[in-house]
């Protein structure tokens, strides 16, 4: 149910659910030697080119993608397609 349709005192109760919003730049299989052996300085090479969109999922459900931007020296995603429902 979308939330425009809830009563104003139940909208509210849910606008203050905390979520969890994660960006996932890409992914790559590793044995556990390899993860053993990971250090400061190593690099893990993903499956993904530098261009192609980011995901971005809400408690673990996509719901948008994006790509990486730079906002005074922070790493951000600009969202540039909403999933589909």
């Amino acid at each position: 149910m979308p939330t425009d349709t809830l009563p104003a005192a139940q909208r509210d109760l849910v606008m203050d659910i905390p979520v969890s919003l994660s960006v996932e730049l890409g992914q790559t299989q590793l044995e556990v030697r390899d993860v053993l052996a990971l250090g400061a300085g190593s690099v893990i090479e993903l499956n993904k080119l530098q261009e192609e969109p980011v995901d971005i999922r809400i408690n673990g459900r996509l719901i948008a993608r994006g790509e990486i931007v730079l906002v005074k020296n922070n790493l951000a995603v600009k969202i540039t397609e909403l999933a589909n429902s």
